[in-house]
């Protein structure tokens, strides 16, 4: 071999082995997606398993520290990050009404809890037509202030109230504007984890993380699902939607997904998990992540949408 065809035969081992990365550098940089230089950065850490973050008007993301039974508060202004409350509810996912209320899948009692301001709680749902849901798991809410809820089956050894499931399966459920009503509107998952809805209200991306699959749905004007379509063959724990319509689906880093299914993006986290993510940050551009032990984040030109 000469030493050319020897160069040319290394050059074409290195780039095969880089392949991947070239290509995800690529695909980021088409989109558009993470601001430029920008680097994932570790916001805090010291947790057990941290979950559910949600973002309030003014940009503040809450997450839940689960295991440990807490909500935090990492601010917008200063970055700092403090406690919100001590009594959480074991919850995992959390989102904000238009009203300013914390609402938190409540896993401990297997309830949806409802927190003001001051970290009081008043509890929305306390089971479904007389028998214990499973354990909420995450939540969405619609522009007309409907919530649709996720409710799988994950034994805590905490429970006391729930020792076996009551519910004949694991479904996702809506609760009215006005929470009145509370019913299931979507029975044929296996276990339903991550969801999240478009700013129109007019879809609702729910993941069945046992099929590893995320399938799409039509909302319909009474809130009910309709015209059930396979996203993609990728489970998630959590997700979220930016301004482009692009969805983001958790589990090993962060997978990127433009609204017609194509992969556009992977956003790699050192943990072993990640478990959910959200816009934060004043002008919501700050893409905030949920992975074991710590939080993260990450500069982008895309944005969260209230």
């Amino acid at each position: 071999m000469t030493r050319q065809n020897s160069f040319l035969a290394v050059a074409g081992i290195v780039l095969v082995l880089l392949l991947p990365t070239l290509l995800s550098a690529q695909s980021i940089d088409q989109k558009a997606i993470v601001a430029k230089g920008a680097q994932v950065e570790k916001l805090g850490d010291g947790y057990s398993f941290t979950e559910g973050p949600a973002v309030d008007r003014e940009g503040n993301v809450y997450f839940t520290d689960q295991p440990n039974n807490k909500i935090f508060k990492w601010s917008a202004g200063t970055g700092k990050i403090t406690l919100f409350t001590d009594q959480a509810g074991r919850s995992n996912g959390l989102y904000f009404d238009r009203k300013g209320y914390l609402i938190a899948a409540a896993d401990m009692d297997n309830q949806l809890w409802s927190f003001d301001q001051a970290a009081h709680h008043t509890v929305l749902v306390s089971d479904y037509q007389g028998k214990l849901l499973n354990g909420p798991n995450d939540l969405w809410i619609a522009p007309t202030g409907a919530m649709y809820v996720t409710d799988p089956l994950y034994k805590r050894e905490y429970w006391t109230r729930n020792p076996e499931r009551q519910q004949d399966g694991e479904h996702v459920y809506y609760l009215s504007p006005d929470r009145s009503h509370f019913y299931r509107v979507a029975e044929d998952l296996v276990k339903p984890n991550g969801i999240v809805g478009t700013p129109d209200g007019k879809k609702l991306y729910v993941a069945d993380a046992e099929a590893g699959k995320t399938y799409v749905y039509t909302i319909k004007a009474d809130g009910s699902l309709t015209d059930k379509k396979l996203f993609v063959n990728m489970g998630s724990d959590g997700m979220t939607i930016d301004n482009h319509g692009n969805v983001y689906l958790t589990g090993k880093g962060v997978t990127v997904f433009d609204k017609e299914g194509k992969q556009i993006a992977h956003i790699p986290i050192q943990e072993d998990w990640t478990a959910n993510v959200v816009f934060g940050g004043k002008d919501r551009s700050t893409l905030f992540i949920t992975a074991m032990g710590a939080v993260y984040g990450l500069r982008m030109t895309v944005k969260g949408v209230l």
